[in-house]
């Protein structure tokens, strides 16, 4: 019978991880959420072998800081309509080894690849590396100040979280007069990102009075980390009007589904 792999083994496995995530965030000062993306990105490109992340340990705050300025580089060009070449990234192509990734077309052949690696990611195993909870309990049990804890031996059966949907959406405000239609919407994030919409709501009007603000919600919670990268809010262009995105917050508004 195979061994049962518990979250404690999980923790083990990724302390690396965990600690490069405390780093950025303390040494680096980067927001939670850019320090989160910018794991889960080293994590794509390790492919569960560990050495990309075990190589960051000796790194210096200031080859982090590079680190991280690569890594928003890819995520800001894996948000991009029309991806023609990636961005440069030396640092990160000597890490992983892998001179591929010094090609310009590296990035747009592989956006697909990357942002759903990335995703899974950040909405699996990655819900454990990012929980200082967790590993507070953890240094507690490797001192022997906690013997044995329930929630560290509980089974781990690497599935994929399903975030409830107000998690997992953004809400869309349009200027006056440059609403799109949601469809367009759709089409949008389907040509960057594949299938990655349960859907979008607008708001719903009278008289022939366009919507000014709609709802998307996406089918995981990576991909509004990946839009939103650390600000309060995102922006993008179709048919040349802009739309802003913004963490959703529930409210009483009605919605035309």
């Amino acid at each position: 019978m195979a061994a049962v792999t518990t979250v404690r083994d999980v923790l083990y496995r990724y302390t690396f991880a965990h600690a490069v995530y405390e780093r950025l965030i303390v040494d680096c000062s980067c927001h939670p959420q850019v320090a989160r993306n910018v794991v889960a990105l080293l994590l794509c490109f390790d492919r569960g072998t560990n050495q990309v992340i075990s190589r960051l340990q000796g790194m210096s705050t200031t080859g982090l800081d590079h680190l991280v300025t690569e890594a928003s580089h890819i995520i800001r060009c894996l948000n991009m309509r029309n991806l023609l070449t990636g961005p440069p990234t030396p640092l990160l192509s000597a890490l992983c080894q892998d001179s591929r990734m010094d090609d310009p077309l590296f990035f747009p052949v592989n956006r697909d690849l990357i942002v759903r690696g990335v995703t899974d990611l950040l909405d699996g195993v990655c819900t454990l590396i990012f929980d200082n909870r967790l590993y507070h309990l953890l240094r507690r049990h490797q001192t022997g100040l906690v013997s044995r804890n329930p929630e560290l031996e509980a089974p781990y059966a690497g599935v994929i979280t399903t975030m409830p949907e107000d998690c997992r959406s953004m809400f869309v405000t349009f200027s006056l007069g440059q609403a799109v239609e949601r469809e367009e919407i759709f089409s949008y994030f389907r040509e960057i990102w594949g299938d990655c919409i349960v859907r979008v709501l607008m708001e719903k009007t009278t008289g022939g009075a366009q919507p000014m603000y709609g709802r998307v919600i996406f089918k995981r919670k990576g991909f509004v980390s990946l839009l939103l990268n650390g600000v309060e809010h995102a922006s993008i262009f179709i048919r040349g009007r802009e739309i802003w995105l913004h963490e959703y917050i529930p409210s009483n508004n009605s919605w035309n589904n």
